[in-house]
């Protein structure tokens, strides 16, 4: 599943949009084509729900597994400080490249709309993501519940206080660490049964986001729609390049190991579904499986670079489709408001829009310019979780070169290692 897989994920990309633009050519009526992509996304929607039936176990198996084999309490509060550090740093880098390549740009400018009546909404339920609700959704109240809603956060939490414990008995504790390692590797074994349905879910979700909307929106929104983009490939670069300072030219052939999570993530708009794939590639590439199942769990959840950026280019570009100006002071307010509000974003779709619409009206910008962006959110989530890939991939390759932990790549596809 390389090569042929990358291929097969292409071609229904590229099946999607050819059967999503004929039928929204052949069917007129608005309703019918609602139906039509509804029966696509069921295709979708039933394999995402097949990845986070996998998602919470695998997660706390490879981290419970990872924490103990590291033995003493002091390797896992260097390499969490290491890991940390890196994503604060990745976090940071990120929304100012947001900022910046917006304010370059100016993609919203031209649209020049007048300030709302307040008649209108964006159509987005959320809760303001303040200290109080990072708390909530940062401690569980039960790791049934953290598991039953998918709460990654939450998941690694739990894990984290568990595998110290676990690790603490010493040989009382190597029983039961055995089992939970057996868990990994079953899970890993239904991650690639799960994975041959990639391909349909793929065709799917592009159909059905072209029925919907067709060709034409992409044009429509060009210029953000390109300079968003533009955006992200300068954050690649800029991540790729500090990946090289410290891992060398390995940094491409980790590139190229990525392609398929990295395609998956882009054509499902889903960082989770990347999930298991990237922790298999990562290990394939030489990362130590303890490294790898330790720093990307938290990567899921502190290191979404793509995730970030978006925020503040969405955020500038709903700014300035209405004529308002953030001062310096109002942008380094907002880079710090979304350093901490983004931390535990899901990698799932549309999670980034709960956040981008708590923080516009800390600026005076109007949340009905969720509207703008809504149309297009498909095409930019996208990027953005295919961009979380990258990050998170470049950041456990890191801390496991730091900690003298990343030997030759392998050369055949093998099942990762937890112990």
């Amino acid at each position: 599943m390389s090569r042929g897989f990358t291929l097969s994920l292409v071609l229904a990309l590229v099946l999607g949009v050819v059967v999503g633009y004929a039928c929204h050519v052949n069917v007129t009526d608005p309703a019918a084509l609602a139906r039509l992509a509804g029966y696509f996304g069921l295709v979708t929607d039933a394999f995402l729900r097949l990845i986070k039936m996998i998602i919470g176990p695998l997660v706390f198996s490879t981290l419970v597994v990872g924490i103990t084999n590291m033995g003493a309490g002091a390797a896992v509060g260097r390499v969490g400080l290491r890991t940390v550090g890196w994503f604060l740093f990745a976090s940071i880098l990120s929304l100012l490249i947001g900022i910046v390549m917006v304010l370059l740009l100016e993609p919203g400018r031209e649209l020049g709309l007048a300030m709302p009546t307040g008649d209108s909404a964006s159509g987005v339920q959320l809760a303001q993501p303040g200290l109080k609700e990072f708390m909530h959704s940062l401690v569980p109240r039960s790791i049934a519940e953290a598991m039953a809603n998918n709460a990654i956060l939450q998941i690694v939490v739990f894990s984290v206080f568990f595998g110290i414990g676990l690790a603490s008995l010493g040989e009382r504790g190597r029983g039961l660490t055995a089992v939970i390692d057996q868990v990994g590797h079953v899970m890993l074994k239904v991650t690639g049964y799960v994975m041959w349905a990639a391909p349909p879910a793929v065709f799917a979700a592009v159909a059905a986001t072209v029925t919907a909307e067709g060709l034409g929106i992409l044009a429509t929104y060009g210029k953000f729609i390109s300079g968003y983009y533009l955006a992200l490939i300068v954050l690649w670069a800029v991540l790729i390049a500090l990946g090289a300072l410290v891992i060398g030219p390995r940094v491409r052939t980790l590139v190229s190991m990525i392609r398929e999570p990295l395609l998956l993530a882009f054509s499902t708009a889903s960082s989770e579904a990347a999930y298991p794939k990237t922790l298999e590639q990562l290990e394939r590439f030489g990362v130590s499986p303890r490294i790898a199942s330790f720093v990307l769990p938290l990567g899921y959840s502190f290191n979404l670079d793509g995730s970030m950026m978006y925020c503040t280019f969405a955020t500038l570009f709903i700014a300035q489709a209405y004529g308002i100006d953030l001062s310096g002071a109002q942008l380094v307010t907002l880079l710090l408001l979304l350093l901490v509000t983004s931390k535990g974003i899901a990698g799932v779709p549309r999670a980034s829009l709960v956040v981008l619409a708590a923080t516009l009206p800390h600026f005076g910008i109007p949340d009905e310019g969720m509207l703008l962006v809504l149309a297009v959110d498909q095409f930019l989530d996208m990027g953005r979780s295919a961009t979380n890939v990258v990050g998170n991939s470049i950041a456990s390759s890191v801390v496991a070169k730091w900690e003298g932990e990343l030997t030759a790549p392998l050369d055949e596809p093998k099942a990762p290692q937890l112990r």
